[in-house]
């Protein structure tokens, strides 16, 4: 299966760099309008089968111009919204909060999934909503499957997930609002990466910088 992991397009919070992650939360801004009138044409290459939303306000708003372009109805589905920020939610991105939040969930793809976002998920549970709802797309039997989703989420499976994306790449690269990231792959014998927001993946290792710059939720 072809997976198109898709970002929600811009939102107020976003704007404000606010750790946003409760339901239904905020709609978009006239840019995220205007991003997720593009997406069509955007994805416009890509045999799109099935299109997923995570509950979010933000995501279905975002999927539905390119659902009536491509005639599709809309599976909602809650296991590919947001990490909940818990007692950090609403706090500024890039305060020690914001990046106690991003610290954790991508210690969650270096196989901490016992750690807890305060008040929050733990990694395991989040992977494993996300991991069913990835499963229910691939045993549906479509080619290719466009999830808008979320940037934290999007990016921690991402790295726990596909073999060539390890957590230094996925830090070190925040989604933009719409931004796409494109797999390959299947339940059972897992994903690899082809590209990050048009750039092509390289192998785990090879490509990542050291580092990992931290930025909002949502």
């Amino acid at each position: 299966m072809r997976l198109l992991l898709v970002r929600h397009g811009q939102t107020p919070s976003n704007v404000d760099h606010l750790l946003d992650t409760a339901e239904p939360g905020p709609g978009l801004t006239p840019l995220g309008e205007a991003q997720a009138a593009a997406l069509p044409e955007a994805l416009g290459d890509e045999d799109i089968e099935a299109l997923y939303a995570s509950p979010l306000t933000r995501t279905r708003l975002t999927a539905a111009p390119l659902a009536a372009a491509r005639g599709l109805g809309v599976l909602v589905r809650d296991g590919i919204r947001e990490v909940s920020a818990g007692d950090l939610e609403m706090r500024p991105g890039h305060s020690p909060e914001g990046e106690r939040y991003l610290r954790t969930v991508f210690a969650w793809a270096e196989g901490e999934t016992e750690l807890r976002v305060p008040g929050g998920e733990s990694g395991g549970e989040v992977l494993a909503r996300y991991d069913a709802v990835v499963a229910e797309a691939a045993a549906s039997g479509a080619r290719t499957v466009a999830m808008i989703s979320h940037g934290a989420a999007i990016r921690v499976w991402t790295a726990a997930r596909a073999g060539n994306v390890d957590v230094a790449f996925a830090a070190a690269r925040p989604l933009a609002n719409t931004g796409v990231v494109v797999l390959e792959g299947s339940p059972s014998d897992g994903w690899k990466a082809l590209s990050w927001q048009g750039a092509t993946v390289e192998p785990a290792g090879e490509a990542g910088p050291a580092g990992e710059p931290l930025d909002t939720a949502g």
